[in-house]
């Protein structure tokens, strides 16, 4: 673990503790009580670089702590293929059919919740092809129409997702492919989501 200079280490437990509503850089320059923002700048690419603080790629004032340990550059994702899976475990739960070496900082979100399905089927073209590495991350919280990996009818399938009311005025999720042959379809009673798309790793061209 490479040693923090003090207003570094001052830094990250302010950001620690603002987590929730992110401080502004002059804020956050009054708080650790430096000379100019210039200095809070430089602070934050040395905890970025020292793999404590990543930057949001959608949002270059946002910056994510990802532990009191840094992250290592380089992080081994588990592969799993999209076979059928039990009506109560996770597809997670099995073994991987492969690792991959990534760099940590392609990553928006930290790799010890990422995860690699080798993608089958050719209802998500042209975004994602039949053999494509699908990176997700971890997670059940999504908003509409983001891509998911999910369970449905005890098959893992990669699918765009819209909440919906039903006849009865019940929300349901509405399951569409990109690939415009396929229909979209509702969700079954045991559908649940194992991961939001992240990224592509194209292996189709």
């Amino acid at each position: 673990m490479q040693k923090l200079h003090p207003t570094q280490q001052n830094l990250l437990d302010i950001l620690k503790k603002n987590s929730d509503e992110p401080l502004t850089i002059r804020e956050i320059q009054e708080r650790v009580g430096a000379s100019s923002p210039s200095v809070i700048h430089h602070h934050i690419t040395k905890l970025i670089e020292k793999g404590y603080l990543r930057r949001n790629p959608s949002n270059s004032s946002d910056y994510q702590v990802l532990a009191d340990n840094p992250e290592k550059e380089t992080a081994y994702l588990n592969v799993y293929g999209m076979a059928q899976c039990g009506p109560k475990g996770s597809f997670l739960d099995g073994n991987p059919i492969d690792r991959i070496r990534i760099s940590s900082r392609v990553l928006s979100f930290p790799a010890s919740e990422a995860f690699v399905v080798k993608a089958k089927g050719n209802s998500m073209t042209p975004k994602i092809n039949p053999g494509d590495l699908v990176i997700a991350k971890k997670t059940n919280t999504i908003n509409n129409n983001d891509t998911v990996i999910c369970i449905n009818k005890g098959e893992v399938l990669i699918k765009k997702i819209q909440k919906i009311k039903n006849e009865s005025g019940n929300t349901v999720y509405n399951l569409i492919s990109l690939n415009q042959k396929f229909s979209p379809f509702i969700a079954d009673e045991d559908f649940r989501i194992e991961g939001i798309v992240k990224g592509v790793i194209s292996y189709s061209l």
